[in-house]
């Protein structure tokens, strides 16, 4: 890759639906300070690092759980990295957390750049001294199936979608325990067959040996992702293991046991971010606890009613509950709330490395934090990025556009596309007589100054009134000559699937499997030279968030 890559940076404010709380978060942290325990820099984790303590049997019997799922993900033998760091996990290192849902084909790629937020902010904590590996927790757990089962990416032919249409048997199970059927053969060969670049082999390798009939959606995901970041010593985790639930058992105990003063803290919680003109990303109800229980093959809500408790049609008891806790904790789950301080639980964390709607709903988890755990990490955010290929960034260059505009409003976007589509002939006309026009009303002023000057202001008024329907008449033009082509309007398409595919941003839409397979690992470890938290709190001004913390535009 390129070293001297062009980039720049856009605030969060500017890109639309970022909620108020994320981007207080970024611009403004003391101001939502007291919902997170340390600040979201280097310094922040090193004193969340201080907090850690995890004993040594409970570190040897995560560690030999780990081995097992991270060998079984590459084929029955460990990346050379991730055995070195599962040995340093082992002994006292602390973990640098991030993880998300098990999208098909390795989902949205902002995916890769949590696993490379995760790793850089790992090695940087280590080379200060803080002895740190990075984790990515794959969501297994998840009941949410419609979310994950497609993916979509630009091919020749344009933007396709990918998707594995969801049998009946599958509602309601935790994804990760959901076996993908034959049909997946075909689908994974289609995919293959769009892929384009030096690397298209390579990537294609990956994504044939890990999505196979008998896969999960999480044994899957997590085969893609090793082949992907190999050589990173990243250490991918499924929490579906029952031995990890084991491990888990005595937070589903203690979440149990105090959902009612829980429940009424989250509310108060809630109610304040509310007051404070700030938006509670997870709803919480006067029935709400913080587990699922599965009840014949479907995760359920465990909700609160009456003095009992209550998951799909079934009533239980409190006794009856923890008795079930203890005879299968496998059968429990965190809701979104709790499964941070699960996962903290189970690891040395001293920092969890968040997308947007993570980072804001850790606002009310720190609730749950403090009453079961004591501790919280540090919370930052993951690197983000739009990359802008050499094709599109020419289309951009064409119509004289920036990324703003094509996250901006679509309306001003195709209107600056006409204006620059006009042609070349017509459009100098314009230009030539736009400027006759403003001298001949220049040539009145002097006369109507002299004759009167309250005719001054009706000059004014008839110039914005002529030079309006005069722009009018060159928008009209030019919409009638990209009409008459059609050349404006596919160039408009393939900007947008590209760039702000389906009104959202590209890592939010688009997998990352065809930028590896043009690019490769390199582009990795370009990504990776971004992808640095700043040192301390002292290097984030209120009001203006550090690069680091921005949406990176990167020009390959």
């Amino acid at each position: 890759m390129n070293e001297s890559m062009e980039s720049q940076c856009i605030s969060f404010r500017e890109i639309p639906h970022t909620t108020k709380l994320f981007s207080t978060f970024l611009d403004d942290f003391n101001r939502v300070s007291g919902y997170y325990a340390h600040p979201p820099t280097l310094a922040g984790i090193a004193t969340a690092a201080s907090e850690v303590h995890l004993e040594t049997a409970a570190r040897r019997d995560l560690v030999a759980v780990l081995r097992e799922e991270n060998a079984a993900f590459l084929g029955g033998s460990l990346d050379s990295e991730t055995a070195r760091n599962l040995e340093r996990l082992a002994s006292g290192a602390v973990a640098i957390v991030t993880g998300q849902q098990v999208g098909l084909f390795s989902g949205p790629v902002f995916s890769i750049y949590k696993a490379l937020s995760a790793v850089r902010c790992a090695e940087e904590m280590t080379q200060r001294g803080t002895d740190a590996v990075p984790v990515f927790w794959l969501a297994t757990e998840d009941h949410d199936l419609a979310e994950i089962n497609h993916c979509d990416w630009n091919t020749r032919a344009g933007l396709a979608h990918y998707d594995l249409p969801s049998r009946a048997n599958d509602a309601g199970k935790r994804v990760g325990e959901i076996v993908l059927g034959s049909e997946i053969e075909a689908l994974v060969e289609t995919a293959i067959e769009s892929l384009e670049g030096a690397f298209a082999e390579d990537v294609g390798r990956a994504l044939h040996e890990s999505y196979k009939p008998g896969e999960t959606y999480g044994s899957a995901y997590g085969k893609l992702m090793a082949r992907l970041m190999a050589g990173r010593g990243i250490v991918f985790v499924d929490p579906l293991d029952a031995r990890l639930h084991r491990l888990a058992a005595p937070t589903f105990h203690r979440a149990l046991d105090q959902s009612e003063s829980l429940r009424e803290e989250l509310l108060a919680r809630s109610n304040e971010l509310d007051r404070g003109g700030f938006h509670a990303q997870v709803k919480v109800t006067r029935e709400t606890t913080l587990l699922f229980y599965n009840i014949e093959g479907r995760r359920e809500p465990l909700r609160s009613r009456n003095g009992k408790f209550t998951a799909g049609n079934s009533t239980f008891s409190a006794e009856e509950l923890h008795a079930a806790i203890d005879r299968a904790p496998e059968s429990f789950t965190a809701n979104a709330l709790l499964r941070p301080v699960v996962q903290d639980t189970l690891f040395p964390t001293a920092a969890y490395i968040g997308g947007p709607a993570e980072i804001a709903y850790m606002a009310q988890a720190q609730v749950a934090y403090q009453k079961i755990l004591g501790r919280m990490p540090a919370i930052l955010p993951r690197s983000s990025f739009t990359i802008v290929e050499p094709p599109i960034a020419r289309f951009l260059q064409k119509y004289g556009l920036s990324i703003r505009d094509t996250i901006d409003n679509r309306q001003k976007l195709r209107g600056k596309m006409e204006e620059k589509a006009l042609p070349k002939a017509l459009a100098k006309r314009f230009e030539k007589d736009e400027a006759a026009l403003q001298r001949l009303l220049n040539g009145y002023k002097s006369l109507l100054e002299r004759l009167d000057q309250t005719l001054l202001g009706a000059l004014k008024s008839s110039e914005r009134n002529i030079f309006h329907q005069f722009q009018k008449l060159k928008a009209k033009t030019a919409r009638a000559e990209s009409f008459r082509t059609g050349v404006l309007s596919r160039h408009e398409r393939i900007l947008l699937d590209s760039l702000y595919p389906h009104a959202a941003l590209q890592e939010r839409t688009l997998c990352g499997l065809p930028l590896l397979a043009a690019y490769g690992t390199e582009l990795l470890d370009e990504l990776s030279r971004f992808s640095c938290p700043p040192d301390s709190s002292a290097s984030i001004p209120a009001g203006s968030a550090p690069c680091a913390y921005q949406h990176h535009v990167l020009f390959l």
